[in-house]
């Protein structure tokens, strides 16, 4: 999509005056300049014109209030000199992935008094010997150079204005769970599983109480059955030596009542 064709989107039936922030990445300049940005917005404050083409910078338009400028991975070789002309309250310029191979070429910086951030990353400058310390030399108004400070410290994370963009963004899509556990990864929080064999453990111990008892009952029950059948057993064999005696004693005395009639005989 072109520049100028973005931007009529990007207004949305709102005036260029009333735009603080226009983002205009990815679209294409057909002659490197910068297109459809015009002395309108007044009231811009942050502008990015990622990867769009751009060669130059002399038709940036004047943005009193513009504070923020993004322009990496563009073809930008120099033309710095309008920027502190028409952008004097700039504080944070991204330069990254662009042509810049020679400190000369950020010497117009300079003048950007407000100029708290520069991105210079990917930039064929960065390979010069004392690079850094260059940079800090030339332009002391620069606190964060490629997102650190001249003793190496980040920009702080609070601070997002100053927050270094090293190109496009990777979005790595979040892998989902699926429902079923694996087996070294059952379902519950961490301790469940202790507790779930104790509670094995419980009921394991428990049956076999159970089963004790019961073994231990049916032994008993055995053993009293047992007992009641030998008492019923001498019980019978006493019944049994009762009734030989009864008629033991009732065949004596029947043999006595014959001697006693043989004898009875005998005297006739």
């Amino acid at each position: 999509m072109e520049m100028k064709k973005r931007i009529s989107l990007e207004l949305r039936n709102r005036s260029p005056a009333e735009v603080r922030e226009l983002v205009v990445d990815s679209c294409r300049s057909a002659d490197g300049e910068v297109e459809g940005v015009t002395e309108e917005f007044s009231a811009l404050e942050v502008l990015s014109m990622v990867n769009v083409g751009l060669g130059s910078l002399a038709k940036l338009p004047a943005l009193p209030k513009l504070r923020k400028l993004e322009v990496s991975d563009n073809s930008i070789s120099g033309g710095l000199d309008a920027l502190a002309e028409k952008c004097p309250n700039l504080s944070y310029l991204n330069l990254s992935g662009n042509h810049i191979k020679e400190l000369s070429s950020l010497q117009p910086l300079q003048n950007l008094k407000n100029l708290k951030s520069l991105d210079l990353y990917s930039c064929g400058v960065t390979a010069a010997d004392g690079y850094r310390d260059a940079v800090f030399r030339l332009l002391p108004q620069v606190v964060y150079l490629d997102g650190f400070d001249p003793d190496d410290n980040e920009v702080p994370e609070s601070n997002g204005e100053f927050r270094v963009r090293f190109g496009p963004v990777l979005l790595v899509p979040c892998v989902t769970r699926c429902s079923v556990p694996d087996e070294d990864d059952e379902a519950g929080p961490p301790g469940d599983e202790d507790e779930d064999e104790d509670e094995d453990e419980d009921e394991e111990d428990g049956s076999e109480v159970g089963l004790s008892y019961l073994m231990k009952e049916g032994i008993q029950d055995e053993e009293d059955d047992g007992d009641y059948v030998e008492e019923e057993e001498d019980d019978e064999e006493e019944e049994e030596d009762g009734e030989d005696d009864d008629a033991l004693a009732q065949g004596e005395k029947r043999k006595r009542d014959a001697d006693d009639e043989g004898d009875d005989d005998d005297d006739e």
